[in-house]
């Protein structure tokens, strides 16, 4: 069975690669020393300084293997084939909701990164998915999870400039 393709943006894989890095370098060399002290310490059948260390080990390993997927699997969404003057993951938007008049700001992401505290949205939650492929200017009804409806107006929608590329 094929894996699923996971879409993501270009910053977003980034992220990713840079944080498999660093469990498997930095993380990983952290937790060996914490074993290898708890070793040197005896008998480790009653040692729970081991025991906390194995298990640490044990779910940086399956982090690794869950990164290693994630980005085996990604899909990145090419913001220089996309119609800009639509909501597509990568687009930086405003939106108004027009019961409360209040305006939200956040960026459109696939649903392994997004995190709604850093202002992104993932493009499958109920209002990230309402707003896909909308214009600026236009309004959009949400159905949200508790079974009311919500309006948004989309103010804005910008990309941000393709990052230059670092050369080896």
């Amino acid at each position: 069975m094929a894996e699923e393709r996971i879409q993501m943006t270009e910053d977003g894989l980034q992220e990713r690669k840079e944080k498999l890095e660093y469990l498997k370098t930095v993380r990983a060399d952290q937790i060996t020393r914490k074993i290898a002290e708890a070793r040197s310490q005896g008998d480790l059948s009653e040692n729970a300084e081991y025991d906390a260390a194995k298990e640490e080990e044990a779910k940086n390993a399956a982090e690794i293997k869950e990164l290693e997927t994630l980005i085996r699997n990604a899909d990145i969404v090419d913001s220089s084939s996309i119609d800009k003057s639509k909501i597509n993951i990568g687009a930086n938007v405003v939106i108004r909701n027009m019961d409360t008049k209040k305006d939200f700001e956040f960026t459109i992401v696939g649903s392994k990164e997004s995190d709604i505290l850093k202002g992104k949205m993932s493009s499958t939650a109920p209002v990230g998915a309402a707003i896909m492929e909308h214009k600026e200017g236009e309004t959009v009804i949400v159905e949200l999870p508790n079974g009311t409806e919500t309006r948004y107006k989309i103010k804005s929608i910008s990309y941000p400039r393709k990052r230059a590329t670092k050369k080896k």
